[in-house]
């Protein structure tokens, strides 16, 4: 028997052409003021107008803070925290990718409960109620949507914090496939490789309960069965579909369950070297699952039986080492690196990434303990 705890915080709405409905939602929310949180490529491809336009037809106010940048930092959420200060928002909307939400949730912290970021490293570091929020993600990757977590960067030592606490989960999430149309084919190739990471990392932690392994479960079959087809036809609107809700599945398992040495070792490569967060956890994940394999085979036998007999899916009976090489061949397919001397890595400086690390808290939650000795050997691996 697991014990868990499992509240459910967030609203999810999914379907085509959903966003045309974000005013009467932002209403039903008692919104009147509405701060929108996005990005210059969502503005330029649309996405921000159609929204807006909107919360205008619903007769809500609106004010656009699109600063927003990919791994955002606290100059970021600054800058956007004085933009709420003198509009004087009721409700915020993130209307992006996951920087955008995580931006949003970085901005209603230092709006409602002052300070600085760094203040909220950690969990639950808010003792003031949070404004209440709206997520329109148009990507299929970070599920931030569904998780209480904002990552900052700090703009100074470029560490990436995971600031989390539940006053800080969206209480809506409109989940609209159409906007996921838009995206760059890199895009959709880094943020795809990052959901599934999410679901794969999520389903072995040391806090895997029978909550997150349901969501782990079908956020695999979901974004492991449209993540090729979409990389063949991103017009697919059905296959966006799909890795949409898979996306938002695999954020529902990490709120319940947490994630692994994949992303501890995924976090000091963009810090160093700017490598993109999916690039990253791309080429660190399969060396993790068969590392984790070692111990707990079993568990990635288990997960493979749902896909199993499906054409193109990993034998279950391979385990951990079939399951790590269905993972490198679509990290492949979808025009990633597969090497860390393919991103510009210096082998020189193995020992210091693993030190750092050593220090992030996802691996914490490894379910092979890990240490600095183990993660510079898993960095050896993938040079």
């Amino acid at each position: 028997m697991i014990p868990f705890d499992y509240e459910p915080r967030t609203r999810i709405i999914f379907g085509p052409h959903r966003i045309d409905s974000l005013g009467e939602l932002t209403r039903q929310l008692n919104g009147a003021r509405a701060l929108v949180v996005t990005d210059p490529g969502i503005v330029e491809a649309g996405h921000t107008q159609r929204g807006c336009d909107a919360l205008r037809q619903a007769g809500v106010e609106f004010e656009i803070f699109d600063e927003v940048h990919e791994n955002p930092t606290t100059h970021v959420v600054d800058r956007g925290r004085r933009v709420a200060k003198q509009f004087r928002p009721d409700l915020i909307v993130g209307l992006g990718g996951g920087s955008s939400m995580d931006c949003a949730k970085g901005i209603n912290f230092l709006h409602t409960n002052g300070g600085r970021m760094q203040d909220y490293w950690g969990e639950d570091k808010a003792t003031q109620p949070l404004l209440p929020m709206v997520a329109v993600p148009t990507t299929a990757g970070t599920g931030s949507e569904t998780q209480s977590f904002a990552l900052i960067s700090d703009a100074d030592t470029h560490v990436k914090m995971a600031c989390g606490d539940k006053k800080a989960s969206f209480r809506l999430a409109l989940l609209d496939p159409c906007l996921t149309l838009t995206q760059p084919q890199e895009v959709t190739a880094l943020t795809g490789i990052d959901a599934l990471a999410h679901a794969l990392e999520s389903y072995v932690t040391t806090r895997r309960n029978p909550v997150s392994i349901t969501f782990s479960r079908e956020a695999w079959l979901l974004l492991a069965a449209n993540l090729d087809l979409v990389l063949e036809n991103p017009q697919d609107l059905d296959a966006r579909a799909g890795m949409q809700l898979g996306a938002s599945f695999s954020g529902m398992a990490i709120e319940n369950s947490m994630l692994g040495a994949a992303h501890a070792l995924a976090n000091p490569l963009t810090a160093r070297y700017g490598v993109a967060h999916g690039q990253a956890v791309g080429m660190m994940l399969p060396h993790v699952i068969r590392y984790n394999g070692v111990q707990h085979d079993d568990w990635y036998h288990n997960l493979l039986e749902i896909t199993a007999g499906a054409n193109g899916f990993p034998d279950p009976r391979g385990g951990a080492d079939e399951l790590a090489q269905f993972v490198a061949a679509l990290v492949q397919k979808a025009g990633l690196a597969t090497r860390l001397t393919e991103c510009g890595v210096d082998e020189a400086e193995l020992t210091e990434l693993a030190a750092t690390a050593a220090e992030q808290w996802t691996g914490k939650f490894n379910p092979r303990p890990v240490d600095e000795s183990t993660l510079l050997q898993l960095y050896r691996q993938a040079i």
